[in-house]
């Protein structure tokens, strides 16, 4: 049991030992604190550090150092930094950096999948560059997809603002056609909004209209569009010329056997 914790330990890159010891460091502070939530999200956070360990160890792929520290990344900065340090709230860009950064991840695995078996002997296939492509950008879009489906699910189920709001100040709906017509009323220029609760004033939104998620989830979906076509774009000539893409290879996950996995 010794043993193989000390090989797992040896697995971790320099980058995943600093950035967990940096959690850890958080992790303790909000557990004296009295913080279990904060706690749970640092315990969630190590977990997630493995991930380039369990898929060499398990899957037998080994992530280039430039992948693996992206991904590493990616984890701490929508975890510690976006949950813990209020990055979401204060840093209205941050959200949209991640999920185009997402976009890119996704679109990286899923053109591992394919490339991996495209190029194995126990799988009779022999896709085209631009299909592997196009099925990593629809890889990707798809967990995207999933993602805003959790999203809505949390929001609507459990309470909680994972598609945050934003204000407007215009709206256009055939909702608000007192004809019930499918003719667009429109109210521009909205100055405030007052909510009500049994007839009183409760809440004054200023400056517009509380938008209730959808503007989220759509510029998420976008910039996730837009992270998956510059994967899309860099795997499709990797495979065109291949081993000579130095930069391409630097982002391309590799199926690795266990005579070669490290």
């Amino acid at each position: 049991m010794r043993t193989k914790s000390k090989e797992w330990f040896k697995r971790k890159s320099t980058f995943q030992i600093v950035l967990s010891v940096f959690v850890s460091i958080i992790m303790i502070t909000c557990l004296l604190r009295g913080a279990y939530q904060s706690v749970f999200l640092c315990v969630l956070t190590l977990l997630l550090f493995d991930i380039p360990i369990i898929a060499n160890k398990v899957l037998k792929v080994t992530l280039p150092k430039e992948l693996e520290i992206i991904i590493l990344l990616f984890i701490f900065a929508a975890e510690i930094l976006g949950e813990l340090g209020s990055f979401y709230t204060h840093i209205p860009w941050w959200d949209t950096m991640l999920h185009t950064v997402n976009g890119f991840l996704m679109a990286a695995i899923g053109f591992a999948i394919i490339d991996i078996l495209n190029n194995s002997p126990k799988f009779h296939i022999n896709l085209s560059p631009i299909f592997v492509a196009v099925v990593s950008f629809c890889f990707s879009m798809t967990i995207g997809v999933l993602w805003e489906f959790f999203e809505f699910a949390g929001d609507m189920l459990i309470g909680t603002d994972m598609q945050k709001d934003h204000v407007i100040h215009e709206i256009s709906s055939v909702a608000l056609n007192p004809s019930g017509l499918n003719d667009v009323v429109n109210i521009p220029n909205i100055t405030g909004t007052a909510l009500l609760e049994n007839g009183e004033i409760v809440y004054v939104i200023e400056n517009g209209y509380l938008d209730v998620g959808i503007i989220d989830t759509m510029k998420d979906l976008i910039v996730n569009c837009i992270g998956a076509v510059v994967f899309s774009v860099i795997g499709y000539f990797y495979i065109v010329g291949r081993n000579k893409g130095v930069f391409a290879s630097k982002f391309i996950p590799q199926y690795t056997p266990d005579e070669k996995a490290n």
